[in-house]
C-alpha cells in the first residue's frame, strides 16, 4: 500500500509539473495527501468506487451529486505488480485534463514502483543482515530460521564459504557497496550484507571452492578501481551453526595478511593464528627485544633472506647486492639480535618475530 510519506512525494512532484491539484487516496478511499490540505484524511467517495471497480472514474457537473464533498476531475487506479495499491485524482474540468490523466497515472505508478521496490530491497537487506547476525551468534537452525532464509532466497546447503571484506570508497559511487554486492551475487546461493562500518560479508552455500575463488577474483578486479579493499576468506564449514568459526577465521586472515595482498585465505595464515595476537604485551615485548637495534636496511635484508628460504644467492639477487655484502649484513643481524639467520632454529625465532612485528614500528625505523 501507499504510505503517507510516498503520497506526499507524489502530490508534491506531480503538482510542481502540472500546476493542478492532485489527491492520492488509499484503497479505502481516504485521502492520504492533497494540494488542498483541508481534504487530507477525509473520505473521497469517488476513490471508493475506483477501488471497488479498479477502473477510472470521471466526476463532472452532471454526476457530482452522486459523490458528496467531491470536485470535478478524473480518478485513476494505481497498480503495483497487478495489485491495486491506491488511487490518484486530478482536480479540474475532465475535458481539459483527460489528455494528461494517463500520463499522471503512469508517472504515479512509476514513482510507486520505484519506492516499493526500494522498500522491499531495504527490507530484504535488513533481513539478510539480521540472519547473518543470528547465525554468527549461534542461533538454532529451527523452522523459523529456515523460513526467514527462504524469504531472502538463500538455500542452506553445504559447503559454506564466508568472505569478509573491508572496503573504503575512493570516490562517491552511484550506489552503495551493499547494492553493488547484491547486483554481482544475484542468485539464491549467496547472502550478502553489511556487518559494520566499511565491513561486509559474503556467505555462499553449495558452491564449489574454485568457483568461489573465481567469482571473488572477478569482483575484486571490478571494485578495486573504486575502493580500497582488504579481503579475508574464512575456514570452510559444513554447518550453518559453525558460521561464527568461519567469521573468526576470516577476520584472522585479514589481521595476519600481507600488506601487499588484497585477498588472504585463512589457510595461508593459519599458523600465525596459533601465536599470540600481534597487539598483546608479550608479542610487543618479544619483537622489541629482538629488533630494537636493527635499522630498516637490516630488517629488510632479514625479511628477504627468509623469504628466499635462506638461499644466499637468491636473496642477494633479490636485494641487488653482492653475496659478501649479504653475509656481512646477516652477521650484523646475528650480533645485534643474538639470533643467527643462517641457523634453522634461530631463523624460526626471527621469522615469528617478523610475523608479529608491528608495521607501525617498521615505519618508525624508516623515519
Amino acid at each position: 500500500m501507499i504510505s503517507k510519506q510516498l503520497a506526499n512525494q507524489i502530490v508534491e512532484q506531480t503538482m510542481l509539473r502540472l500546476h493542478r491539484n492532485i489527491n492520492v487516496m488509499n484503497t479505502n478511499g481516504m485521502i492520504l495527501a492533497s494540494g488542498d490540505q483541508l481534504r487530507v484524511e477525509s473520505i473521497h467517495e469517488g476513490a471508493k468506487i475506483v477501488a471497488e471497480s479498479e477502473k477510472p472514474l470521471i466526476i463532472n457537473e452532471q454526476n457530482m451529486h452522486l459523490f458528496p464533498k467531491t470536485q470535478p476531475g478524473i480518478n485513476l487506479p494505481i497498480f503495483f505488480q497487478n495489485e491495486l495499491v491506491g488511487i490518484v485524482g486530478i482536480t479540474g474540468d475532465p475535458n481539459e485534463i483527460i489528455e494528461i490523466s494517463t500520463l499522471v497515472q503512469l508517472t504515479t505508478e512509476m514513482m510507486v514502483h520505484q519506492a516499493l521496490i526500494a522498500s522491499q530491497s531495504e527490507w530484504k537487506r535488513k533481513m539478510r543482515e539480521r540472519l547473518f547476525e543470528d547465525l554468527f551468534n549461534g542461533e538454532p537452525l529451527d523452522k523459523v530460521m529456515l523460513e526467514r532464509l527462504s524469504k531472502v532466497s538463500f538455500i542452506p546447503e553445504p559447503p559454506f564459504h564466508l568472505i569478509i571484506m573491508k572496503a573504503t570508497p575512493k570516490q562517491q559511487a552511484y550506489q552503495s557497496f551493499v547494492e553493488y554486492l547484491e547486483d554481482f551475487y544475484n542468485h539464491d546461493s549467496v547472502l550478502v550484507g553489511k556487518v559494520q562500518s566499511e565491513e561486509f560479508f559474503i556467505l555462499t552455500s553449495e558452491i564449489d571452492g574454485e568457483i568461489v575463488k573465481k567469482q571473488l577474483t572477478s569482483l575484486i578486479n571490478q571494485i578495486k578501481k573504486y575502493a580500497h579493499v582488504k579481503v579475508g576468506v574464512g575456514q570452510v564449514v559444513d554447518q550453518l551453526s559453525m558460521i561464527h568459526l568461519a567469521y573468526d577465521t576470516a577476520k584472522t586472515a585479514i589481521e595476519y595478511s600481507d600488506s601487499t595482498e588484497i585477498t588472504t585465505f585463512f589457510e595461508k595464515v593459519e599458523f600465525y593464528s596459533l601465536l599470540k595476537k600481534k597487539d598483546s604485551p608479550e608479542a610487543k615485548h618479544f619483537t622489541n627485544r629482538i629488533f630494537k637495534h636493527l635499522n630498516l636496511k637490516l630488517l629488510h635484508t632479514l625479511e628477504e633472506y627468509l623469504h628466499c628460504n635462506q638461499q644466499l644467492a637468491l636473496a642477494a639477487e633479490a636485494l641487488n647486492i653482492h653475496r659478501h655484502t649479504l653475509s656481512y649484513r646477516l652477521n650484523q643481524i646475528y650480533e645485534q639480535t643474538g639470533y643467527n639467520p643462517v641457523v634453522f632454529q634461530d631463523a624460526v625465532v626471527l621469522q615469528i618475530a617478523l610475523w608479529l612485528f608491528d608495521p607501525y614500528k617498521k615505519k618508525e625505523l624508516s623515519n
